[in-house]
């Protein structure tokens, strides 16, 4: 995570991404900036993630939305670099543009860890301008006292519902009826898999298992890395872990993104899991809305691992041995980093041609996979006129409601396949229903991928209704290509993800704000919604028409963030189209 080495690192979708990798510029709206001021420090059973769960709890998934989060203080000195990163790496479910902690030695310690002396050596130079300044300004300001912070849990179904570990979670369990006992624990992705991560970890098993004691549920790790999967293997580490009952997945995503087979026997019914990751939205794991996700620091998933129950708190709680014993467990002992280096593990980079212009890439037409992309067509210059609301979510719409991704991340390759998964998570806020609704073509009702295809089909140019922070978490581009490819034109919300709202732009759908939240209230199943004014003009808000089937229509106002270039991208039909005018006016100049 290079903000946790003081880079200021912005979050990005593929689509920026290949802008910058053809030679065009990279669009952000200019931040605020959030302070995080650090006092104290972390002990016990106190984390770095638990540092992030608290800022979440305290700005919510929206909260740092267009701002940049600088953590500064002496307590920031006294966290790793992996513990930064992990800080770092959160600060997108608060909504973040980027999050950065200040240079020092921490960070000197790990570049010179992982063979990259001579780039510390240069920031140890100029290391007075790689911090805030003092005196710096923040447009608000968070204190936290790392001394008296307590462990976490946040969740479930959102990373920023946060409770104390044990009393805390126990209560709200008890108001909502959450089941205490857990049926999976899990460690890793790329939020908690570090070297410290994993020996604090195993530093409770290794005492648990002195103790006769086994994880009372499934525990699975996930290495973050090849790297780190060989050095915990060298180290013993994996050995503590698999003493007490793991059993380690390969170094990837897995569970984290919806890779994990799990029984219908437990998916079926209301279960609990508790992870080290970073999100915890529904569905996101297995696929099952009955399954509720705590999110929570490695060393407490141990510990939750081998009580069994969501209600359990090491700090104070007791497990009994097979001999009958009591056991209260010891407090994780970490190390920041291996005494003996990185074992890198087995080198799996495959390096590209030097040369690939010749290369021609051939698919196979009945492929499932694989599809190649066409170019979504240009602008008519028309307005968007009476268009059928497709689907009005209520609450959270993540991109895990918009495009899920589990068993579909096989069709990542293949638009068309991939689309069938379109809004299927998405709770109708007509019904309450999740993925149906009703199709204004035929007077049926199916299930909104359904709909989305029979929409496409006719040609029907149609648009969708947000709630708050519509397209948080994953910065996944299917959940903008695939509404494009069905047809969507336009997506109202009362409020953005940041990379979300970009990604949109890109595949040249028109993302709009109510300028009033409560206009969101205003729209009904059988309306249809007219957008004029197009092309949105930088700063000017859009004039909207909801035409209410029976009644009379009902003029609203809607706001954008288009700059003049991404007008372009709308014009042209979406950001790829203008790259690809661009490189073909560079190729044909060149000749």
């Amino acid at each position: 995570m290079p903000a946790d080495l003081g880079m200021v690192a912005i979050g990005v979708g593929g689509a920026d991404a290949v802008d910058v990798m053809t030679g065009f510029p990279f669009n952000v709206r200019w931040p605020k900036v959030i302070g995080v001021k650090l006092t104290g420090k972390l002990s016990g059973w106190s984390s770095p993630k638990d540092v992030i769960l608290e800022v979440a709890r305290v700005l919510t998934v929206e909260g740092g939305t267009g701002a940049v989060i600088e953590y500064f203080g002496e307590g920031a000195d006294t966290i790793s670099a992996t513990g930064k990163a992990t800080i770092c790496n959160m600060g997108a479910e608060i909504g973040a543009t980027c999050s950065v902690f200040g240079y020092d030695e921490q960070m000197a310690d790990y570049l010179r860890a992982t063979s990259r002396s001579e780039i510390a050596a240069a920031a140890d130079k100029v290391a007075e301008h790689l911090r805030p300044d003092d005196g710096a300004l923040y447009d608000k300001t968070i204190e936290i006292d790392l001394s008296t912070l307590k462990p976490l849990i946040n969740g479930p179904h959102t990373p920023d519902l946060a409770h104390r570990v044990g009393s805390g979670v126990a209560k709200s369990a008890a108001e909502n009826n959450w089941p205490l006992e857990i049926s999976a624990a899990l460690i890793g992705s790329c939020t908690n898999s570090s070297y410290e991560d994993i020996t604090r970890a195993a530093s409770v098993a290794r005492f648990a298992a002195s103790k006769g004691l086994k994880a009372k549920t499934d525990l699975l790790i996930t290495p973050g890395s090849e790297q780190i999967r060989a050095t915990i293997e060298r180290d013993g580490l994996l050995a503590d872990l698999e003493a007490i009952g793991a059993t380690v997945l390969a170094n990837a995503c897995g569970p984290c993104i919806g890779q994990w087979e799990r029984s219908k026997e437990i998916t079926d019914k209301p279960n609990t899991i508790v992870s080290s990751f970073n999100r915890n939205f529904p569905k996101r794991n297995d696929g099952s809305a009955n399954t509720l996700s705590f999110v929570t620091s490695p060393d407490t998933v141990i510990a939750l691992a081998l009580a069994g129950r969501l209600d359990f708190d090491p700090t104070t709680d007791t497990i009994t041995a097979p001999d009958g014993s009591l056991v209260s467990l010891a407090a994780p002992l970490g190390e920041v980093l291996p005494i003996n280096g990185y074992d890198a593990g087995a080198e799996t980079f495959i390096s590209s041609p030097a040369d690939g212009s010749a290369i021609e890439v051939v698919v196979d037409p009945n492929s499932e996979r694989l599809q190649l992309l066409e170019p979504f067509e240009k602008w008519d210059g028309n307005d968007f006129i009476y268009m059928p609301v497709l689907m009005k979510a209520k609450g959270k719409c993540t991109t895990d409601h918009i495009s899920a991704a589990g068993p579909w991340l096989k069709f990542r390759g293949h638009l068309e396949n991939i689309s069938g998964n379109l809004f299927a998570g998405a709770v109708n806020a007509f019904t309450g229903e999740v993925g149906q609704g009703f199709d204004k073509i035929d007077g049926q009702v199916r299930s909104f991928p359904e709909i989305a295809r029979h929409y496409g089909d006719n040609n029907a140019q149609w648009c969708a209704i947000g709630d708050q922070n519509y397209g948080e978490g994953s910065s996944r581009e299917h959940a903008a290509m695939e509404p494009r490819f069905r047809g969507a034109r336009v997506i109202f919300a009362r409020s953005f993800a940041r990379i979300h709202e970009t990604n949109l732009k890109k595949q040249g759908i028109v993302p709009l704000t109510f300028a009033d939240p409560k206009d969101y209230d205003l729209v009904g199943e059988h309306d249809t919604i007219s957008v004029r004014g197009m092309p949105p003009e930088p700063d000017k808000p859009v004039r909207c028409i909801i035409h209410k089937r029976g009644g009379d229509d009902i003029e609203i106002q809607a706001l954008h963030t288009f700059s003049p270039e991404q007008v372009k991208w709308f014009k042209a039909g979406s950001a790829l189209n203008v790259v690809r005018q661009k490189v073909k006016k560079s190729s044909t100049a060149k000749k």
